[in-house]
């Protein structure tokens, strides 16, 4: 997540009105009340009187960190309160033994790489009170561990692919030339015995150079299985790569009471689509987690979510995403430190 700024002259500039805004988030996410003064003062460990600290509050209203939603009301946090939150609790933020525990047995217990991933998306919807979202790896990233092809009439080709892990994944193309089963046979032999263990995406890689270099050299073969190993024929509609769990309790989160922005966070919820190109987004970000508050990508209802995303792979081959899209008061240390440990569960399981 990229640094705030701090303007010049900013309430921010004193550590104690920061981790006066530091509680003040906190309360406000333990709560969902607007949050007094009073409150705030009794959870300083330096003794503040209530007076001191609404002149602070009044200080970080001014600077667009708080706003009161009535006269009488306490104050509740804005987008960039959040922002300043995440950045000051990320780094330290520390799994809890609980969870960890809770993790393990949740995934462990499941039998099939689908169900695993059904599995986390089920807990990072339950530590965000969000959706928990999981994106399995596209094919042409997917580690190869044995492919199969059956001709078919008119042109088509049933590709079966075993990827690392034991995930299975078939997909018919339709090729310019056809392909005798013999021919196919041979292909997927030579694919199996050479390139176990590599991407679609480095065995097309490898293939076209030793084409390039020597095309004389390399028969046939290495032609067909070039065409193939295309992932622009392989790659199936994203839309059934998501693994989505949590609608039914982020519906009901109180940013959403407004029907049009309830309508709003279906729409994107259905648009799976949006949903792969937001958490694929994570992958070319340097920070292992990315962490985003605010997410106007999506439609009316983003300015009301947070998004927490990380890659998953091994070796730095980044397959896959995942990760949780909630409501903006979220228990972010939970999710964040969920979200980094069932990344890297994945990716030690992709080793196996």
């Amino acid at each position: 997540m990229s640094l705030m700024r701090m303007p010049r002259g900013s309430a921010l500039d004193e550590q104690r009105n920061r981790e006066i805004l530091t509680h003040v988030v906190r309360a406000y996410i333990e709560t969902g009340e607007p949050v007094s003064s009073r409150a705030v003062a009794r959870r300083q460990a330096e003794p503040l009187s209530p007076a001191t600290v609404r002149n602070v509050m009044a200080d970080l209203e001014e600077e667009g960190y708080l706003y009161q939603p009535h006269t009488s009301a306490g104050r509740v946090p804005t987008e960039a309160a959040y922002r300043f939150f995440v950045q000051q609790i990320a780094a330290q933020a520390e799994l809890s033994a609980a969870d960890r525990e809770w993790i393990q047995r949740e995934l462990a217990a499941a039998s099939t790489p689908e169900e695993v991933m059904e599995r986390a998306s089920h807990v990072l919807a339950t530590v965000s009170r969000g959706l928990g979202i999981v994106i399995s790896p596209p094919l042409a990233r997917s580690v190869l561990e044995h492919i199969r092809f059956l001709a078919l009439p008119d042109h088509r080709v049933l590709v079966v692919l075993i990827t690392r892990g034991g995930m299975a994944r078939d997909k018919l193309i339709r090729v310019e030339r056809p392909f005798t089963q013999d021919e196919l046979d041979r292909t997927a032999d030579y694919l199996n015995r050479h390139y176990a263990g590599w991407t679609l995406e480095a065995i097309r890689a490898d293939l076209e150079a030793k084409l390039g270099h020597d095309r004389e050299r390399y028969d046939r073969l290495y032609a067909n299985a070039l065409v193939l190993c295309d992932p622009k024929l392989l790659d199936v509609d994203p839309a059934r790569q998501v693994y989505v769990e949590g609608t039914a309790q982020i519906v009901t989160a109180p940013e959403f009471a407004d029907q049009e922005h309830l309508r709003a966070l279906l729409a994107a919820i259905e648009e799976r689509r949006r949903l792969v190109e937001l958490l694929t987004s994570c992958i070319e970000s340097p920070e292992p987690v990315h962490i985003q508050i605010g997410v106007k990508e999506i439609n009316l209802a983003g300015e009301h979510l947070s998004l927490i995303s990380a890659p998953y792979g091994q070796a730095n081959q980044f397959q896959g995403s995942l990760g949780v899209l909630g409501p903006l008061r979220m228990e972010y240390e939970r999710a964040i430190t969920a979200v980094a440990y069932v990344a890297r569960l994945f990716g030690e399981s992709l080793k196996t």
